[in-house]
């Protein structure tokens, strides 16, 4: 059984209902039933949603199919962590600002790397 992947599975799923949630309660307190309202808060925590969204789905899928290989539990524990702290930090960084910001840096680029180094790994393991 892929214990692992369920457990960042299970987490990055509580991490999409609190951004969701977030939208949510953004648009109450604008009184907007769909769409931003051009209000550029609710733009931000749309797109922290929407981005989270874009990218958690298939990084799961790889640190999935990784387990399922075989992969070394403490490679997916690295693997899942990274992504799980990449996307807190972009969350975090985008809720702080829609333009720059350390959040949105660093959480984007611990998320590709997580995603490419488990390309690899599935790569590496497809072909050997």
């Amino acid at each position: 059984m892929p214990k692992i992947s369920a457990i960042f599975i299970a987490l990055h799923v509580v991490l999409l209902l609190t951004l969701a949630y977030r939208v949510v309660a953004m648009r109450r307190t604008h009184k907007l039933g769909l769409g931003d309202g051009a209000i550029e808060q609710v733009q931000q925590r749309i797109r922290a949603h929407a981005n989270a969204t874009e990218y958690v789905p298939l990084a799961l899928l790889e640190l999935l199919v990784l387990e399922l290989l075989g992969v070394p539990a403490v490679w997916l524990y690295i693997a899942g962590g990274a992504l799980l702290v990449g996307r807190l930090l972009h969350a975090m960084g985008l809720s702080e600002s829609a333009g720059y910001s350390k959040g949105r840096f660093y959480g984007t680029l611990l998320t590709w790397l997580a995603m490419l180094a488990m390309s690899m790994a599935l790569l590496f393991h497809a072909l050997h």
